[in-house]
């Protein structure tokens, strides 16, 4: 009498069935990189933004404390909102330093209550996203967005209430008309100069 074995064949998976699960895979990995990538961008975007906007607030703080706009060292320009001081040149970082009570202590003090009115988030130790400080934390070297480039200000020295200046990159140039402001604050965003795209500017109006 024979003994008949059944024998359970597994079929394995073709090689056509392999390819098609990684690309599948490939997908929607990309898929998950493209939407982290974009959450990144706008947390990035917000950080930036909070800054600016806390610039902006300091400076009306200012206003109101002194009835003054803060000025460079070198004085407030002759023709109103001209230039955009940017936060890592020295007219720039002069603002700041009054801003943040750390300005030289002379008679030409703009500060002279020495209040802090700027609560800006500190750069970490070799990041340029916030405020950075000199090594003794006395002098500003700079203000940064989350993307590490520096901040614009325009400010009315004419006291008309009224801004009206260009953003001029390499990339794109258009004028920006405010009223009822002293200050207008912006960045290129992640975008350097040469190739700005005016829809990643950071800015307050």
């Amino acid at each position: 009498m024979k003994i008949q074995v059944k024998r359970n064949f597994r079929r394995g998976f073709t090689l056509v069935e392999l390819l098609v699960v990684v690309v599948i895979i490939a997908v929607l990995a990309s898929i998950g990189f493209a939407v982290s990538l974009g959450a990144l961008q706008r947390a990035r975007m917000v950080t930036s933004l909070s800054s600016a906007t806390n610039v902006a607030n300091a400076v009306e703080a200012f206003y109101s404390e002194y009835n003054l706009l803060p000025a460079p060292v070198a004085g407030a320009p002759d023709e109103d909102n001209t230039p955009a001081y940017k936060t890592d040149a020295s007219d720039g970082i002069d603002i700041l330093e009054v801003l943040s009570r750390l300005e030289a202590d002379n008679d030409d003090m703009q500060n002279e209550r020495k209040i802090n009115f700027l609560s800006l988030k500190e750069a970490d130790k070799g990041n340029r996203d916030g405020i950075v400080f000199n090594s003794t934390g006395d002098a500003v070297t700079g203000l940064f967005d989350a993307w590490g480039q520096p901040f614009y200000m325009v400010i009315d020295y004419d006291y008309d209430g009224r801004l009206d200046f260009d953003v001029e990159t390499t990339g794109y140039s258009y004028n920006v008309k405010l009223n009822n402001k002293h200050i207008a604050v912006y960045s290129l965003g992640a975008d350097l100069p040469e190739d700005a795209e005016r829809k990643h500017l950071v800015k307050t109006w």
